[in-house]
């Protein structure tokens, strides 16, 4: 057990027995990180209905823009990585993500700026509205109600999407994109109609009833990846763009929760270079060594290995113009699956299932979610309070 000065505890090994003991869950989960993962049909459903009532045909009256840019950090930073993997590669503009203060030199009159933040306070999203407001691009922002960034758009007079902070911004993914989502459907650049929408949110509660905390280990997916992960470091490949989507989404929620260092990406772009991973010394060179009379539970740091976690989309990219079809996604997926048993290194594969771009995102992101939180409470982590995160605050304002 670690107890510091900094708030920092928690223990090294995973406690297996603990996820399958409900009341303990609880009792480790204070703030409730279950409960607003939970939440994610709902969110779904109530940012839908937010985005319904704001005025967003405006966005519309001056025709189709030059190029969009989602301006945000973290998890308000993925959500401009779903609008361009839902939008895909006939989207008839650039779609470009932006994580750092104001906006690209070139953003002005003809382009569009939708500005997120859960918050409503954070500087990337505020200084990116405030500089659209500037330059005269169009602007919406999507926010906390009653926040900085509300007030910067009434004064651009720019559509506002009010979303309630009713869970932490990394438990808030689908409160954020939907309204992006919406935003980007009023400008003909995707299209997602509200089957899509229902669906989706009735893939995320489906699988939030999986997940649940009183459901046990082996008919639990969350639990039972997070039982495979423990004590690993964990490389998550996506095997398409959406599924690259998921990964790194994974990648934030185990850094974030889980406090895990973790790998992820493209599987495509993994099998250039960082693929050879499953030869070093945490992956093929460590289980050709490892003694099998050896403790597995030993605190020895040479026991720690790696754990493949394939996020196959299989997708629905058959008619599309992409630069990577779908059989050579699924052919690469294939390859890297047959590497890592050849290997010994240990692969969790998650696929996509639903009819919609959105559907399958959801259907990637749900259990991981879950898993991360479950890896934490594992550890005698609280995935709420992030110590770190609050120094790192505190420290940077200083």
């Amino acid at each position: 057990m670690m107890d510091g000065t900094a708030g920092v505890s928690g223990h090294r090994h995973a406690d297996e027995a603990l996820l399958d003991d409900p009341a303990q869950l609880g009792e480790r989960d204070p703030g409730g990180m279950l409960r607003f993962t939970a939440s994610a049909g709902a969110q779904v459903r109530e940012s839908a209905a937010l985005a319904a009532e704001a005025n967003l045909s405006v966005l519309a009256d001056d025709g189709r823009p030059r190029a969009v840019v989602i301006a945000g950090i973290g998890t308000a930073g993925r959500t401009g990585d779903v609008l361009a993997t839902v939008a895909g590669p006939r989207c008839p503009v650039p779609v470009i993500p932006h994580r750092s203060a104001g906006v690209p030199g070139w953003v002005g009159a003809a382009d569009v700026v939708i500005a997120v933040s859960a918050s409503g306070r954070s500087p990337e999203a505020l200084g990116a509205a405030e500089a659209a407001h500037r330059r005269g691009a169009r602007l919406v922002a999507v926010g906390a109600p009653d926040s900085q960034l509300q007030s910067v758009a009434e004064r651009a007079r720019a559509p506002f999407i009010p979303v309630p902070r009713r869970a932490p911004a990394r438990a808030s993914l689908w409160a954020l994109t939907v309204p992006v989502l919406l935003a980007a459907r009023t400008l003909g650049l995707v299209k997602v109609n509200e089957a899509d929408l229902a669906e989706t949110a009735a893939r995320l509660d489906a699988d939030a009833d999986r997940c649940r905390p009183t459901a046990e280990s082996f008919v639990n997916p969350a639990k039972s990846l997070a039982l495979g992960l423990a004590g690993s470091i964990p490389i998550v490949w996506g095997s398409s763009p959406l599924a690259t989507v998921a990964a790194r989404r994974f990648g934030d929620t185990l850094s974030a929760n889980s406090r895990y260092p973790v790998v992820s990406g493209a599987l495509g772009e993994a099998g250039r270079g960082r693929v050879g991973l499953l030869d070093g010394v945490f992956g093929g060179l460590a289980e050709g060594e490892r003694d099998i009379f050896a403790d597995p539970d030993d605190s020895d740091p040479e026991g720690i290995r790696l754990r493949l976690v394939l996020l196959r989309d299989g997708g629905l990219n058959a008619d599309d113009d992409t630069d990577e079809p779908l059989a050579v996604e699924e052919r690469r997926a294939d390859a890297v699956q047959t590497l890592a048993e050849r290997r010994g290194v240990r692969c969790d594969v998650v696929t996509a299932e639903g009819g919609s771009a959105l559907e399958r995102l959801a259907s990637l992101v749900a259990v991981p979610d879950f898993a991360s939180i479950y890896l934490a409470l594992a550890h005698g982590l609280d995935p709420m309070a992030v110590p770190a995160i609050t120094e790192m605050k505190e420290l940077a304002n200083q």
